[in-house]
């Protein structure tokens, strides 16, 4: 649920609004998260044209009537004299689009009274607002409508019970997984996903191509799983989509036995404290040791192993739907240090670390092994020991954690092709 918001209120909520006002055309002052007198007079000037109260609060109605320019799609049905033409000239958008959206619908015998799925004429993801728990909702939702060749899935529930979102792609017997955000203060790797998957589903949907490879054959010889956000209570944590409530509290209680960790910037672990990414079974106890010698003992912003393997339901969801299928290759997306990790103690999958050579190649980043104190109980960790496959963890970008938005048009150039070439690297 969209929060509301109204003069005064900062924060990822107006980021949203701002850009559903921006898109409808009512806003032309940029998109800052701070909801002045700019914002108040364009939403009223929108509430007024769509039948709204113009109250200059963003609520319930308000947020139903723009989740169109949010989710880039809305729905009618066929009139009299309709064509996809002037459909698509409505919502700015092209006959081809409509047509994807609409795979059943005979564009020459448009009966009256059927339901179209009309995209609007802008990408679905956007750059330029923070990719919180609900923004992604928004984004699975319009990539799904758009693009009916997507399954949007759930892999499980997050400890506060948000969706773990899946998307799959394709039609080949090759099985590759994507993941990201297992890192709370690392969700711009959401943003990463959720803009390649579109680029790659525009590309199948025209018949074009994706980083020169032409999406239609890559979509047949391999199936694309993804994960974008498998830490969702945390990144609204760091996002600041949560500022109240008995888990933003517990949250604060645990960051101030570690003064040193900045709160919320610096946290990684889910919300109860336990690093996703220390859970996985392959050397767990080897993990303990160091994260315990580290001072990282009982619930923390990050390095907390938790008490078990696979206890949190984020690491136990990704687990599942890596057991429950045929990855060839995973890719596991963090931040910061352009740098492809690509080895597990003495394993050594079959071309895994040509793989990693050429994923360096077409990105510029380095191939290195993961520090002695970072190289146990990771996803990565646990999908090279059990499967002896390719799997990777790679870490985009440079800086301070969290990469500030106006770096993922230089972090998505560095990474479409690995995102491109893993679909296919072990065929």
């Amino acid at each position: 649920m969209l929060k509301t918001v109204s003069l005064g209120s900062t924060g990822p909520f107006v980021e949203l609004l701002q850009l559903a006002l921006t898109r409808s055309g009512y806003l032309s002052g940029g998109i800052d998260g701070v909801f002045g007198p700019e914002t108040l007079s364009a939403l009223r000037r929108y509430q007024s044209s769509w039948g709204l109260a113009p109250d200059g609060v963003a609520g319930p109605l308000t947020w139903a009537s723009l989740d169109t320019w949010l989710t880039g799609f809305y729905r009618r049905a066929v009139r009299p004299g309709d064509t996809l033409y002037s459909i698509a000239r409505t919502s700015g958008s092209t006959v081809r689009a409509v047509e994807t959206a609409n795979p059943g619908v005979d564009p020459l015998r448009l009966r009256v009274g059927t339901p179209l799925t009309v995209p609007r004429g802008f990408d679905v993801v956007s750059g330029e607002v923070s990719m919180t728990p609900a923004y992604l909702e928004l984004c699975v939702r319009g990539l799904a409508a758009r693009y009916p060749f997507i399954t949007a899935g759930s892999a499980g529930v997050s400890v506060m019970g948000r969706s773990l979102h899946t998307l799959k792609m394709g039609a080949g017997t090759n099985q590759v997984f994507y993941n990201a955000a297992h890192h709370a203060n690392e969700w711009i790797t959401a943003s990463l996903l959720m803009k390649f998957l579109e680029k790659y589903a525009r590309a199948y949907a025209m018949g074009g191509t994706v980083f020169g490879q032409n999406a239609g054959s890559l979509f047949e010889l391999a199936t694309l799983y993804m994960m974008p956000m498998v830490n969702p209570d945390g990144v609204a944590l760091v996002t600041r989509e949560l500022t109240e409530g008995a888990y933003f509290e517990g949250a604060r209680s645990i960051a101030a036995d570690y003064p040193s960790v900045p709160f919320p910037s610096g946290w990684k672990a889910n919300i109860r404290g336990v690093d996703p990414n220390l859970q996985y079974p392959a050397g767990w106890n080897e993990a303990r040791e160091i994260k315990f010698a580290q001072g990282y003992v009982s619930p923390a912003p990050r390095d907390y192993v938790g008490a078990a393997p696979l206890e949190i339901p984020e690491s136990r969801a990704v687990y599942n739907l890596t057991r429950a299928n045929d990855f060839s290759l995973t890719v596991s997306y963090h931040t910061q240090g352009e740098v492809i990790y690509w080895k597990y103690l003495n394993y050594l999958p079959q071309n895994s670390y040509e793989i990693a050579q050429r994923f360096a190649a077409v990105s510029g980043y380095s191939v290195e092994l993961v520090p002695a104190a970072s190289g146990y109980a990771g996803y990565k960790d646990w999908f090279i020991a059990s499967y002896d496959r390719p799997g990777y963890t790679i870490e985009a970008g440079l800086g301070q954690n969290p990469l500030p938005l106006s770096d993922l048009p230089s972090i998505y150039a560095s990474n479409e092709g690995i995102l491109t070439l893993g679909l296919t690297a072990t065929l």
